[in-house]
């Protein structure tokens, strides 16, 4: 498998609905990319169910370092936050926050049942996420005469390279996207055309 890509998910899933022993439980999935996007879909399910008990979480975001959080939110100590993040990273997904809230239903479940509940409804909202794998790339900036425009152009051309931004004028330069694991190759290539200017961006 590439080493530049991950997995996450494109959009939120419709929520979906757990119940067990009069308890509910509506499990909800987000992509996010910080702790902001975290708080604000947190404020607003927790203005949406204002009346449930409980707003337990789990997220996972980066890709070469991965910040991992897990939120019980006042049930018992591993047996809301955790169950939801195994289930994100048995996906092996980041960049995704899982929200389970739960309206107590009058009937205690212990910690055994936390966890399943937990568990199942997380399970099923992320297995109702349509899941994508995201390439990983950097830019390069690419300076050049005249002369050398067919060179810089047949380099692009033959690895299909998209140009993110261009400028051809007598003096050209080009921002091409180059996925990650071919980054050094390409980046060295322009580089072995001595009239370029190369830049990483």
């Amino acid at each position: 498998m590439a080493t530049d890509t991950y997995l996450t998910i494109e959009q939120a899933p419709k929520p979906a609905l757990f119940k067990d022993r009069k308890s509910k439980f509506v499990g909800y999935a987000f992509p996010v990319q910080n702790s902001k996007d975290v708080k604000k879909y947190i404020d607003l399910l927790k203005k949406e169910h204002h009346s449930a008990r409980h707003w337990c979480y789990a997220y996972r975001i980066g890709i070469e370092t991965v910040e991992e959080r897990a939120n019980d939110d006042g049930e018992p100590s591993n047996s809301a936050g955790m169950p939801i993040l195994n289930q994100i990273k048995a996906k092996n997904l980041t960049n995704i926050l899982v929200i389970v809230v739960r309206y107590f239903g009058g009937v205690k479940l212990g910690v055994g049942g936390l966890i399943n509940a937990y568990k199942t409804t997380a399970q099923m909202v992320l297995d109702q996420a349509k899941v994508i794998e995201k390439i990983r790339t950097k830019n390069l900036q690419i300076s050049f005469d005249y002369p050398d425009m067919n060179k810089v152009m047949r380099i692009i051309k033959e690895h299909h390279l998209q140009i993110i931004q261009q400028e051809l004028q007598a003096h050209g330069k080009i921002i091409v996207s180059i996925r990650l694991d071919n980054f050094e190759q390409l980046q060295k290539t322009f580089n072995n055309i001595h009239t370029l200017k190369v830049k990483t961006l």
